[in-house]
């Protein structure tokens, strides 16, 4: 791998990893497209360089990561709250992925699945209405319930098929819930902060000197630091976006990736496998 490729990776992974794209579905596809192997290494490394886009939630969402810690040691009630409603959403996708983890990567790790994928979700945004432009009025992340929270857990699991993504499911299913949008988006960030991290921390103590043998320090630097800037500027522009275009244009996008792609395949300008 070339330093500019692991650049690029990066970019793309911070880009979408928190938009209703499917960063899984532009990371296998931007590797096609630089003709890397499709073998552990390479889906080690792209899990791995999620750990930019991780710190990025992070850094932005400081306080109500504070928060929430504080209340697992019982002094803030309203982090205890929401601490446990974070357990609860990321257990179902956790328990579901190491079920299927082979299954996932053997069948849906094509680009034929993500075409699926980014249709499908894409036909969503774009049909329903309440997808289209989430009311701002609902209920704050702070009267999310646990129920609510393992609701938006179980809707996370159909996020493991690559080019669903992760934060549409779990965006809709807040909206669907009765959230707000800018509830629904937060709560998407910080689960995904733990349930990357944990798939980060997962791929670290399994993969870790596979991809460090292939593609080396600096490359994995290279991926982190592009990861975290990227994903920091898309992060910062989601709500502003959400609240004034909402998700529709993200649903025409899907749709004509999807189309692109698909001709591209059947042209035989890109793997499928």
């Amino acid at each position: 791998m070339e330093a500019w490729e692991a650049l690029l990776l990066g970019a793309v992974e911070g880009l979408t990893e928190y938009l209703p794209v499917s960063s899984t579905g532009h990371l296998v596809l931007t590797s096609r497209l630089l003709g890397l192997p499709n073998d552990g290494a390479n889906r080690a490394f792209t899990i791995g360089i999620q750990s930019g886009a991780i710190l990025a939630v992070l850094s932005l969402y400081l306080p109500r990561v504070k928060q929430c810690l504080v209340g697992l040691s019982g002094s803030d009630p309203v982090g205890r709250r929401l601490s446990v409603a974070l357990i609860a959403a990321f257990l179902p996708a956790a328990v579901v992925g190491l079920l299927l983890a082979d299954w996932i990567d053997r069948v849906l790790f094509g680009l034929w699945p993500i075409v699926i994928a980014w249709l499908l979700g894409g036909l969503a945004l774009v049909l329903v209405r309440a997808l289209r432009r989430p009311h701002p009025v609902g209920l704050a992340l702070e009267e999310l319930t646990t129920r609510q929270a393992l609701l938006i857990g179980c809707a996370q699991c159909l996020a493991l098929a690559p080019g669903t993504s992760r934060s549409l499911v779990t965006i809709a299913a807040g909206i669907f819930l009765g959230l707000s949008g800018a509830a629904a988006v937060e709560f998407s960030l910080l689960l995904g902060v733990v349930t990357l991290g944990a798939a980060t921390a997962y791929e670290a103590v399994s993969g870790g000197r596979e991809v460090l043998a292939s593609y080396g320090w600096t490359n994995i630097l290279l991926g982190f630091a592009a990861s975290f800037a990227f994903a920091w500027i898309a992060v910062r522009g989601l709500v502003a976006w959400l609240t004034t275009h909402g998700l529709a244009p993200f649903g025409v996008y899907r749709i004509v990736l999807a189309a692109v792609v698909a001709w591209m395949l059947s042209a035989g300008l890109v793997p499928a496998g």
